[in-house]
């Protein structure tokens, strides 16, 4: 947490109303996202109650499992929703267009440019808190591997078609989430707080309802107060005013309301199916009727909340002006969705349960550039986040008070301007360390030639001044001038490249013979009741 964000915290403390820490929308949002709130059966990892999802915000669809340790009634809805988000997903897949991405060449082994198929948008899909987001994850998890009877016909317990195909889709929109500044699949509780500092802490953030408190509190009442009754408030019949944004369901809720309603709706079920003749039968289907409908009320009565709160902190994410660098985070978004696109369409095997070693490696170092790429060009796009840095000693802000042309010694002089500025802010500099400044959106190196006084720091610039022998216009900084250099490089290298799995050392599991395919799942532990 910078100390931005903690000044900010103890202000909303003190005002009772969340204050922001950006002045930009850093995450993009879609014109037609997907929202999806789950609902889970308490103590039962996976086992999905039921669910809101939709891209309208005035017509969600209900999905309900009226008895959750039904494995039938669980495909039944995992096939409802796959009926709802692979359409979504689809709609996204079919309009492309044309873009230039770098490849090897296998004659040659050279980088070359090569025209390809980019989709021109991705979906996106919003979910109240972190925990929906594992619960994405953890769905993808247990339903990419199920084998359908097409696949198997002796398979037990068969999946329908699409139950595998969307758990495909699951699982990448949950290891796209991993990586720092995607928005393939986003929380909104982390949204919110990425953008506003409340009172309360991280973990009290994921309520969403206290959480927007905060933000936006009702007229003439404070944030915390607002908070708490989100939080506590309940009914004559004892249960929260305010849900909590899920996937888990309160104890009260479940005890007194929940668990009753399952009761009958079973007993319901037994007696439909000892019935003995067809006016016995038809009696006892209309309790059955009466008893899922009274369950989808109840998941309803849940849900409904959550999903219009959802909505409420888009509205409030929507106010914000977008940042410069997310529309370039976006577009690797949608090379991530084009990619696997192309991979179910042709025809390849679902994700491995554990990566490889070399996979394994490739991902962390994937999220590690991302995160100080991410970092960086917040900074960039926000002078209150680069605010924060600079408390950090990461940066610097000031004015130019001299400008000494000099020149490399070389046989080739190159124009080494040596620049002065006048800061109050206390950089941690180290000898020749460099710093950075942005100049039309690409980075500048300087390198630190001295700290001439408490508050003047000499730069040597050292690039992007042109092949000249004279500098081009505008590359080099003017008297007077107010700058912000970073001791924070703004772009990030490559690693070394890893070698491919079959060249693996033995170490790391390699180098591998025959390899046996998986075998699907069977029976995991989110089955087991």
């Amino acid at each position: 947490m910078s100390l931005i964000t903690t000044l900010a915290r103890l202000e909303a403390v003190t005002t009772g109303r969340a204050q922001p820490t950006a002045t930009v929308r850093h995450r993009h949002l879609s014109e037609r996202p997907l929202v999806f709130v789950p609902l889970t059966t308490a103590g039962e990892a996976g086992a999905p109650l039921g669910a809101l999802v939709g891209t309208d915000r005035r017509a969600p669809r209900l999905l309900v499992v009226p008895q959750p340790r039904d494995r039938d009634l669980r495909f039944a809805f995992l096939a409802e929703l796959a009926d709802v988000v692979l359409p979504y997903v689809d709609s996204c897949a079919e309009a492309v267009e044309t873009a230039e991405r770098n490849e090897t060449d296998p004659e040659t082994g050279r980088r070359v440019k090569v025209e390809v198929e980019l989709c021109a948008d991705a979906p996106q899909l919003i979910v109240p808190s972190r925990a929906g987001v594992e619960f994405v994850r953890l769905l993808g998890r247990s339903m990419r591997f199920r084998r359908t009877a097409e696949q198997d016909p002796e398979t037990p317990y068969p999946a329908p078609p699409r139950v595998p195909l969307l758990g495909r889709w699951l699982t990448h929109f949950g290891e796209r989430a991993r990586v720092p500044g995607s928005s393939l699949l986003a929380a909104m509780t982390e949204l919110l707080g990425l953008h506003w500092a409340t009172g309360q802490s991280s973990l009290e953030d994921q309520h969403l309802g206290a959480q927007l408190a905060w933000i936006a509190p009702p007229p003439g009442e404070r944030g915390d107060q607002a908070a708490l009754r989100a939080e506590l408030a309940r009914g004559a019949d004892g249960q929260l005013w305010c849900p909590p944004a899920g996937p888990a369901t309160d104890p009260a809720f479940d005890n007194r309301l929940l668990a009753p309603a399952i009761e009958r709706y079973d007993r319901a079920r037994t007696a439909l199916a000892a019935a003995e003749d067809g006016l016995e039968a038809d009696d006892r289907l209309g309790a059955l009727t009466a008893a899922e409908r009274e369950i989808r009320e109840l998941v309803l009565s849940r849900t409904l909340p959550t999903w219009e709160k959802v909505w409420q902190g888009l509205d409030l994410l929507h106010e914000l002006p977008e940042a410069a660098h997310v529309e370039e985070r976006w577009t690797r978004d949608r090379w991530s969705f084009t990619g696997h696109r192309d991979r179910v369409v042709a025809g390849e095997p679902p994700q491995p349960r554990r990566d490889d070693a070399v996979t394994a490696a490739n991902k962390l170092a994937t999220r590690e550039r991302e995160q100080a790429r991410l970092e960086a060009q917040e900074a960039l796009d926000d002078p209150l986040v680069m605010a924060g840095r600079r408390l950090a000693g990461e940066a610097f802000a000031g004015e130019v008070v001299d400008v000494v042309m000099a020149y490399s010694e070389s046989k080739r002089p190159s124009p080494r301007p040596l620049v002065t500025v006048r800061t109050d802010d206390r950089p941690h500099l180290a000898e020749r360390a460099r710093a950075y400044r942005s100049l039309g959106g690409k980075p500048q190196a300087a390198e630190v030639v001295e700290r001439a006084a408490e508050d003047l720091v000499v730069l040597r610039i050292v690039d992007r001044m042109g092949r000249g022998k004279e500098p081009e216009a505008g590359s080099v900084p003017e008297k007077g001038d107010r700058l912000c250099f970073t001791l924070f490089e703004h772009e990030q290298r490559g690693g070394a490249k890893l070698p491919d799995p079959e060249n693996t050392p033995w170490t790391h599991g390699g180098p591998p013979g025959e390899q046996v395919p998986e075998a699907p799942d069977s029976v995991t532990q989110e089955d087991v009741l």
